[in-house]
């Protein structure tokens, strides 16, 4: 019989202390028999404190998800201040290590609006740009998609413009214009080029917030598109985050094809994604898996991340943070890091010390592609390359809360990639990685959920 079963014995069997106190034997360790717990209290006051624990991280990883990174104008729109997150029954995840396996790809559950009789009379023009980067682009796709619909007006192609001075580029020179015009077809009326009779003089620029209303065009851009018969949009974002509204809109399956169906990447780009994916992969020694991180130091610099942070609601993690981060999470030094940083930065040695087999663009682009891609004044190639390398890892973690993560959750959502970890500093040594699945994934509440079946 074991010492365990003999302490907690009943029905007249004596416990061993017991024997030898009656015996005499052992007297000197009474003190210590008097104060002898039922192992059944420990285990119930560990699994209190780990439950502490958790809801702790919980709410610190509640507030990664929904924070805003930057400061803009406000609008009054009911669309997000009366939205309430639908009740999901939270997703649980079988444990092989840090890794998991893909899910499987979810299904299109939207319908295709037709192209009415009066929109296919349109005379008037929508015209916009894509700006800051491939996380925007998306966005701004849908909100000018939905407003050209909503006026029965036809839409130009747009050019895109990079967050630095003189990163102008053809919409073609990024992504596919024949998918995006195509996929478009019987929706509304697209045209690759702006007519020349659009000038200045009869072209007004409206403000739109992301993920316009029905209700906010008819208030307040309808007006003015009937007034001056051509607009330019310019989409500001009130939120960053892309969580789902409980209300049902009738433009959502709009918007749905607008941003899960209009855009893909011209080929040499996707090639070039894929050719370094495949480099990662070869590179790994877990069956081909790598890690993707959203950090790049000039963001870190701005958002103060670079210090040693111990407060209890974070929006960024420096390299050391998330070395640790990824250590605690159960991944070895063999494990293969991707960074959206361009170029190797001294701030990142840390990370490196743990992981040795991280890598940036420079690191595994191949060298005929340098000269194209890589360009620090010029960066829209990079950062559309870093984004849909986020998209096809096997492990995402944002560094940095905002846009970026937010749909480069949705693209992999989609695609049943749902190892997205948002990081948090864990205490102690060890925490299992799928305590950290983004709430995007656990609580179901990312937009794709309400667009894809």
């Amino acid at each position: 019989m074991t010492r365990f079963s003999q302490v907690g014995s009943k029905g007249g069997h004596r416990s061993e202390v017991g024997r030898k106190r009656e015996e005499g034997v052992g007297l000197g360790c009474c003190s210590i028999c008097g104060i002898m717990v039922d192992p059944r209290q420990i285990v119930a006051g560990f699994l209190t404190f780990s439950m502490f624990a958790m809801l702790a991280h919980m709410i610190k990883r509640e507030h990664f998800d929904s924070v805003a990174q930057v400061k803009l104008p406000q609008l009054t729109d009911d669309h997000f201040k009366n939205s309430k997150l639908g009740e999901q029954t939270a997703v649980s995840f079988p444990t092989y290590g840090p890794w998991r396996e893909d899910g499987p790809e979810l299904k299109p559950c939207w319908g295709n609006p037709s192209l009415d009789d009066e929109a296919a009379q349109s005379k008037g023009f929508v015209t916009f740009s894509l700006t800051d980067g491939p996380e925007y682009h998306i966005s701004q796709i849908a909100d000018a998609v939905v407003v050209a619909k909503s006026l029965g007006a036809t839409l130009v192609l747009p050019d895109i413009r990079g967050s630095r001075l003189g990163d102008r580029r053809n919409f073609e020179e990024v992504y596919d214009a024949e998918k995006f015009v195509s996929s478009l077809d019987g929706v509304i009326k697209v045209v690759k080029k702006q007519p020349s009779k659009i000038s200045r003089k009869n072209l007004a620029v409206v403000r739109v917030p992301n993920r316009v209303t029905e209700e906010h065009i008819a208030e307040n851009i309808k007006p003015i598109f009937s007034k001056m018969g051509n607009i330019r949009l310019a989409t500001y974002f009130p939120s960053l985050n892309m969580k789902k509204s409980k209300e049902k809109s009738s433009v959502d399956s709009l918007a749905c094809l607008a941003m899960f169906g209009t855009l893909e990447l011209q080929p040499e780009i996707r090639d070039a994604v894929d050719s370094m994916v495949d480099r990662l992969k070869t590179l790994s020694k877990s069956e081909g898996r790598f890690v993707a991180v959203d950090l790049r130091v000039d963001v870190l610099d701005k958002k103060g991340c670079q210090g040693n942070g111990n407060t209890k609601s974070k929006s960024c993690y420096n390299a050391g943070e998330i070395a640790e981060f990824l250590r605690k999470t159960g991944f070895d030094k063999d494990t293969i890091v991707y960074l959206t940083q361009s170029r190797w930065d001294s701030s990142l040695d840390t990370l490196k010390e743990y992981f040795p087999k991280t890598y940036t663009k420079e690191g595994i682009m191949p060298g005929e592609s340098k000269g194209k891609f890589l360009n620090s004044e010029t960066p829209t190639l990079e950062e559309v390359i870093d984004f849909y390398i986020c998209t096809q890892s096997d492990v995402f973690v944002p560094a940095i809360s905002g846009l970026f993560y937010a749909n480069v959750a949705g693209k992999r959502i989609t695609a049943g990639k749902t190892e997205i970890l948002v990081p948090d500093n864990i205490q102690g040594s060890f925490a299992p990685a799928e305590n950290y699945i983004s709430h995007y994934v656990t609580k179901k509440n990312h937009l794709a959920y309400s667009c894809f079946c």
